[in-house]
């Protein structure tokens, strides 16, 4: 009897671990690629990897092809400029289980402190300096000043985040193992969600005034409110 309930545990451990593993990226394609056909309906979801793909016979190179990340995108009052690659703008990633993006910094800007709730990502300087980091699960920070050609990796679920610290515009490539990897930057989920201002202020030990002024700056809607 221990034997077969031994070999029962083990099964089941065995079947979760797969489970589990498969539930934690981007299912695997079933198909080499599938350049989806454009679905006009209300309800579809832009990421979606269920969607009917184009005939072969419709498909030339170019579907496999993204000329965007050769400039940069448009900078914000901040100083970034990001451009997103995803299966929205690059169809040919459909399915594949992969997104990107370019971000550029002017001297002293920042990508401020965010996460990919579903993307392990990995950052590329090739142009400037930039001081790049992330902080774990137990508060530690790892974090340098990145030169040009070095890579960093942020591990899916921690936050992280970058600043120039050089005197010329810098650009960074970074790669996202998901189509659809989520952001969530921190200032704008804590202060621009719609958070109790009671509950922020306790947290933060910030005054109401001062929690209203964050609220007005991370909010589109009451930027525009005010």
């Amino acid at each position: 009897m221990e034997a077969n309930t031994m070999f029962l545990i083990k099964a089941l451990l065995l079947v979760c671990f797969k489970v589990c593993f498969t539930l934690a990226s981007d299912p695997d394609p079933i198909q080499d690629f599938c350049i989806p056909k454009q679905i006009t309906s209300p309800h579809h979801h832009p990421f979606s990897t269920n969607l009917p793909c184009k005939n072969s016979s419709e498909l030339t190179t170019e579907d496999f092809i993204f000329s965007g990340l050769q400039t940069a995108g448009n900078f914000s009052e901040t100083g970034l400029a990001t451009v997103p690659v995803n299966p929205t703008t690059f169809p040919g990633l459909n399915t594949l289980g992969l997104s990107f993006v370019r971000a550029d910094l002017k001297p002293g800007a920042i990508n401020p402190p965010h996460y990919h709730p579903r993307a392990t990502e990995v950052a590329h300087v090739v142009k400037g300096r930039v001081y790049s980091g992330f902080v774990d699960s137990n508060n530690k920070v790892y974090a340098k000043v990145m030169e040009v050609g070095e890579m960093m990796v942020y591990p899916k679920g921690l936050v992280h985040f970058q600043m120039n610290v050089g005197d010329v515009t810098a650009t960074i490539l970074g790669g996202l193992n998901s189509q659809s990897p989520g952001i969530q930057k921190i200032p704008s989920v804590v202060f621009g969600s719609g958070i109790n201002e009671e509950l922020l202020v306790k947290a933060f030990g910030l005054s109401l005034e001062q929690i209203g002024n964050l609220k007005k700056r991370f909010n589109p809607v009451m930027s525009n409110e005010h």
